[in-house]
């Protein structure tokens, strides 16, 4: 007979860690006497990180007594008390190969449903003292569940848990959790947990992602594994062929390899990394998008340059015909999907040059669908590839164009030169009528995408048709760290260490590798360099990172490898000189 061993509960707080300030809920204390349960949340506890933990698919974790004495022994520890593992309910039986995803159970006088596996974070291991604890529950396949609340009611440590339905599909706590973040992850298993009801939307989302994924290698389901792999490593000689003067702060380089060896056709949107400048100074590394679709013969980057920009300024001044740049191959998953559903392309300034890529293979291929060019400048001056564009919307059947300047020049023709005096946003689209089916691409600066992304998914656009793509750092995701305020990327405070030079191509830093760092994360953390992270031991894949050039090796190594070209920052370590894309 399954039975509840003890109710837990906790609110957040704050808890100092590596220098930092943690609010989390993962303590939790049991109680006596009965405890209501409701839709949200138990009586009394309550969750630090909402994004991640809680809410109607996770309003309560289950882990069991089984796996307490498993971890016993593994770890060899005896300190263990009820809410150890951050769970609600510590229970006996209910094992996470027994107990599967759509069963439901009657506890006390609620109704509960397993909507998913626990997604374990690195505050388990704040929690346990284990660093590697979110990746050792994964691997042994010991995750714990969550229960969606069917029915409202009053649970107590000793009630009997009964089973009343079983879910569809028969699929195991353990068998869905596996086949998310262990490979392999056969076709048929990812259908048959797409057919589960109670399953939750972000499991769904993954293993969706999954089944589309085409290309061999990475996790579509947790990483970025949506592009094919660049078809060179490190960097190759590439020569400047023409110079040309777009605007007034637009300069374009027709790029020509060099070494004898053919470049690799891009996908439309997507970016390269270029090395450059003189050779008595270290070496400048920038992400450009490329502006026109590519063959294997030359690339187009179209560069604005910027009011303190060492590397635009060098592009503009000083660079010339017959001069060698080095370039790493095209990458990046902000790329023009196939259908027929309309496509809107939105720009601002120098955001215009993923999508006009788009433009160009739309034009190209002679593309039946409807196409809207939605693009801001600040005035005629300023407003590249004009001309260009006008060329390539008369070859498609079905196009719109809208072009707004924020602060025309007196010489500015409205309904020619441009179409509206203003900002591209949000209200001006639905002005237009915009059709809400399209496909949205959307490049410029952050307050551009921002609210441009807010209003589209505000008036129901699917997340999954709305792509961005923003220059320079990505935000940085850091769940449950206590916000301070934004410090520009920096060489770390010290002597620089004595390894392999480490290089954030989009933070335009270099740094020393030192021991002092247990892994690629914690350098960049150290260097202020924007980072995504979630499980910081190779499970979650929120790290997931470009590796431009160089070699790493993995500490622990990863329960799933990432896509070809890329690497998980929290558990590698450069082994040569290395370029990542942040």
């Amino acid at each position: 007979m399954a039975r509840l061993l003890s109710v837990n509960v906790g609110l957040p707080r704050d808890v100092a860690w590596q220098g930092r300030t943690v609010h989390t809920g993962i303590w939790k204390s049991p109680v006596k006497g009965p405890r209501r349960v409701r839709q949200l949340n138990i009586d009394g506890d309550g969750q630090g990180d909402t994004a991640g933990h809680g809410g109607e698919q996770r309003a309560v974790y289950v882990y069991q007594d089984g796996s307490y004495r498993y971890w016993q022994k593994h770890l060899g520890r005896s300190n263990f008390v009820p809410g150890q593992f951050g769970e609600n309910f510590t229970v006996e039986g209910l094992a996470d190969s027994d107990v599967c995803i759509g069963d439901r159970y009657r506890i006390g006088s609620a109704l509960f449903e397993v909507t998913q596996p626990r997604v374990t974070c690195y505050r388990l291991g704040i929690r346990m003292e284990e660093s590697d604890m979110a990746a050792l529950m994964v691997k042994h396949g010991r995750p714990g569940f969550y229960f969606r609340v069917i029915e409202e009611g009053d649970v107590e440590a000793g009630d009997e848990i009964v089973q009343v339905a079983s879910g569809p599909e028969s699929m195991s706590v353990c068998e869905i959790n596996a086949l998310l973040y262990l490979p392999p992850h056969p076709r048929e298993r990812l259908e048959r947990a797409l057919r589960i009801p109670a399953l939750s939307g972000g499991w769904r989302h993954s293993f969706g992602a999954m089944l589309e994924q085409t290309t061999p290698a990475g996790n579509a389901g947790l990483g970025p594994a949506a592009s094919p792999p660049p078809a060179w490593r490190g960097f190759r000689p590439f020569r400047v062929a023409r110079k040309i003067v777009e605007s007034s702060n637009v300069t374009s380089l027709i790029l020509e390899p060099s070494d004898g060896h053919p470049g690799a056709i891009a996908l439309p949107g997507q970016f390269v990394i270029i090395r450059l400048g003189p050779s008595t100074t270290p070496a400048m590394m920038r992400s450009y998008s490329l502006s026109r679709t590519s063959d294997a013969a030359s690339y187009r980057l179209s560069i604005k340059r910027e009011a303190h920009g060492a590397a635009s300024a060098y592009i503009a001044d000083d660079l010339r015909p017959g001069d060698l740049v080095q370039l790493g191959a095209p990458r990046g998953s902000f790329t023009l999907r196939e259908g027929a559903r309309p496509v809107v392309l939105l720009s601002a300034g120098i955001g215009v040059t993923p999508v006009l890529a788009m433009l160009h293979a739309l034009a190209g291929e002679g593309s039946q669908r409807e196409i809207w060019w939605l693009h801001g400048s600040r005035n005629g001056r300023e407003h590249a590839f004009a001309g260009e564009v006008r060329e390539l919307l008369d070859r498609l059947a079905h196009h719109h164009s809208h072009v707004c300047y924020s602060t025309p020049d007196p010489g500015d023709r409205p309904e020619v030169d441009f179409d509206s005096a203003g900002h591209l946003d949000f209200p001006l689209l639905k002005q237009l009528n915009v059709p809400q089916d399209g496909d949205f691409y959307l490049c410029g600066p952050a307050s551009f995408m921002s609210d441009l992304t807010n209003g589209l998914r505000a008036w129901g656009v699917a997340p999954d048709r709305v792509h961005t793509e923003l220059f320079g750092a990505r935000p940085s995701l850091t769940p449950g760290i206590a916000v301070t305020p934004r410090t520009p990327a920096h060489v770390p405070a010290g002597v620089p260490g004595p390894g392999p030079m480490v290089s954030f191509a989009r933070s335009g830093l270099n740094v020393c590798w030192g021991p002092s760092y247990a892994s690629l994360l914690e350098l960049a953390e150290a260097c202020d360099v924007p980072v995504r992270w979630s499980c910081r031991t190779g499970v979650c894949h929120n790290c997931e990172s470009g590796l431009v050039a160089g070699d790493v090796s993995y500490q622990p190594d990863p329960l799933d490898a990432p896509a070809d070209g890329n690497v998980l920052i929290c558990c590698s370590r450069p082994q040569s000189d290395t370029v990542i894309d942040l």
